[in-house]
């Protein structure tokens, strides 16, 4: 025998009882026969709705129309009925439009007053009131005329200006009276946006007649004689005053200018203010007028005076922004988010702490970077196990964001010309926990020879930092023509070079993004379009969701449409340094023969020949030497 523990009943031998409580319907209560009320035969158990009933009304009116029918026929009376229905419908129609007044005249109720809606009432008791105040008119024109009979002709004139006045007051009033049944119609939000329009429009209208009595009674503003100017002392309060006047006037040169004088001499008065103002260099400030318009010049300059926010971005290697955030929170450093278009910018305004000697810092959580320095990378795009070049990586913020993107995958080579800016460069990736890249000292106009095929490129190229003066206040004095010069003949150089480095058969990639800290053209569309016209390349879509498009047109500079997908950044507009940032996509390894570089190789094949000559003449006569000595040798053995 066995043991069996727990229960002993066995379920599967029993049968189902049938359904369950939920299930199980109540059955009909048992009322006693006294309790039961008597039914009667006409008695409607149901009680029948509006629907109901109006379909019973049709199908009675339907049947009685068609009853009818019959009865004319067999009567003989066939005038109403149509030629073209055989089945009678149009006698049916018009036998039940019929019944249906019949039926409708016949349902009346002394109580209908209060059944009509209000506004109904207000219109009819406003017409009422229309027509009383039009009796009221015709009495009073009927009485002018009657006054007016024995003047002769003048009569007809002072009727028809009475007339003319009177029908202008009626249509006022019957617009006013519109407009008041248009607003009891409206619910309470359209009442408030209609008076709300309506308080914009008067507030508009008020501005303009202020501004035309400001023009009116303004006096117009003397301009003095640079002459005048240059040899008197210098006072800054007035020098501003008077910046801000002739800005005012060049933006309405022909209301507000001085009789006689032209724009030219306006133009020399407030480049002459501004230099004196600003501290900047004659060159430089015409470069700063001919790019930015009149309305915005004296905020762009002001906006490089002033230092930009500092900002931190978040290395992903290492932590997470909203981590980050709040360990930096808990010490005492006021911040926020950099904005939407960036998930690891941090906008730091306050801290009780040094930012650059944290924890946090020298754990390599985040980078002290620039806002204007992210976007290069982030046009960049660069994909997991990818080859990617960033030819001017000093001091790493870039090189350590692209690897982040990355996640330490591929292959990232961080190339300078600078060896005391590599170990910044060093350091900073092995601060941030970056394993994926190799650093390099060359020069990146010889960097092919080393090394090519790469998926992207980035190329920070050196400039001039016209964009950064807020950092760095010498460019406004040191920064020259020829200095522009050599830095674009440079950037040319870079960009050529780093397109050549790229693989166009890359499925990937095959791009390349140009950045500058620059906003002169010369730095900036001047390179795209000098390499759009030497290699296989375009200009693509950078994906950076803000920015001031860049020229493609500018005074007399023509460049390619295409340099419009640019983006340009100014400290003024996005509160940050004025950067450059330009995306490009090369589609063959061929280069492209142009015009003014053959021209160029000729001249130095030219004066390759030339210097071959001298110095094969120079080699004739050392030779020629060479040959007497060995003579006179010979001759002294013999």
């Amino acid at each position: 025998w066995s043991i069996r523990m727990g229960r002993v009943k066995d379920f599967r031998e029993l049968g189902k009882k049938g359904l369950g409580k939920k299930s199980r319907k109540q059955s009909d209560p048992d009322i006693p026969e006294h309790l039961k009320a008597p039914v009667d035969a006409g008695r409607i158990k149901k009680k029948v709705g509006g629907r109901i009933k109006q379909r019973l009304r049709k199908r009675i009116i339907k049947h009685a129309a068609e009853e009818m029918v019959k009865e004319r026929k067999k009567k003989g009376d066939s005038n109403r009925l149509s030629d073209k229905d055989d089945n009678n419908t149009g006698e049916i129609q018009f036998i039940q439009e019929d019944l249906v007044e019949e039926a409708v005249a016949q349902y009346t109720d002394d109580n209908s007053s209060w059944l009509k809606p209000v506004s109904e009432e207000k219109n009819r008791s406003k017409e009422k009131k229309k027509k009383e105040k039009k009796n009221k008119k015709k009495n009073d024109l009927d009485s002018t005329e009657t006054s007016n009979e024995k003047d002769g002709d003048g009569t007809l004139v002072v009727n028809m200006f009475a007339a003319t006045s009177d029908g202008d007051s009626e249509m006022e009033t019957s617009h006013d009276e519109e407009d008041s049944i248009k607003d009891e119609d409206l619910l309470p939000i359209e009442k408030k946006s209609r008076k709300r329009e309506k308080s914009v429009k008067n507030e508009k209208r008020l501005s303009k007649k202020e501004l035309r009595e400001q023009l009116q009674d303004r006096e117009v503003f003397e301009l003095p004689y640079l002459e005048d100017i240059s040899n008197e002392p210098q006072d800054l309060p007035s020098v501003q005053h008077r910046i801000n006047e002739v800005l005012n006037v060049l933006a309405n040169f022909k209301q507000l200018h001085q009789d006689g004088r032209k724009r030219k001499e306006y133009l020399a008065v407030l480049r002459h203010d501004l230099m004196a103002y600003y501290g900047y260099t004659e060159y430089l400030l015409d470069k700063f007028i001919d790019l930015i318009h009149f309305s915005e010049l004296l905020e762009f300059l002001d906006a490089c005076e002033t230092q930009r926010p500092v900002t931190i971005r978040t290395n992903t290697l290492r932590t997470r922004r909203r981590d980050l955030a709040g360990s930096l929170i808990s010490k005492g450093v006021n911040l926020d988010p950099i904005g939407t278009w960036s998930k690891v910018g941090l906008v730091i305004y306050d801290s009780q702490v040094p930012i650059g000697a944290t924890t946090e810092y020298l754990a390599g959580h985040y980078m002290l970077q620039g806002a204007s320095s992210m976007l290069p990378v982030m046009a960049l795009a660069p994909q997991a196990n990818e080859r990617v070049l960033d030819l001017c990586a000093a001091p790493g913020g870039k090189t350590t964001y692209i690897a982040a993107l990355m996640k330490n995958t591929g292959l990232i080579v961080a190339n300078d010309v600078s060896k005391d800016r590599c170990k910044a460069l060093v350091a900073n990736t092995h601060r941030m926990g970056v394993q994926n890249t190799l650093v390099c000292n060359y020069d990146g106009r010889k960097f092919l020879k080393v090394m090519a095929g790469f998926d992207r490129i980035l190329l920070d190229a050196p400039c001039s930092g016209t964009g950064v003066i807020s950092k760095d206040p010498s460019v406004k004095i040191n920064k020259t023509e020829r200095d522009i010069e050599k830095c674009s003949h440079l950037q040319k150089e870079l960009i050529l070079k780093a397109i050549d480095m790229l693989d166009a058969t890359s499925s990937t990639g095959g791009y390349l993004v140009y950045s500058t800290c620059s906003v002169l053209v010369e730095e900036n569309e001047g390179v795209i379009d000098y390499a759009l016209k030497r290699r296989h390349v375009k200009v693509v879509d950078t994906g950076l969701s803000f920015g001031v498009p860049g020229y493609y047109r500018f005074r007399e500079k023509r460049f390619h449409q295409s340099l419009a997908l640019t983006r340009r950044f100014y400290p003024h507009t996005h509160n940050m340094d004025g950067f450059f940032v330009a995306k490009l996509k090369k589609f063959h390894h061929k280069v492209v023969k142009h015009v003014e570089d053959e021209e160029e190789q000729e001249e130095k094949r030219g004066d390759e020949g030339e210097e071959g000559d001298e110095e094969d003449t120079g080699e004739d006569e050392e030779e020629e030497e060479e040959e007497e000595v060995e003579m006179e040798d010979s001759n002294e053995e013999d």
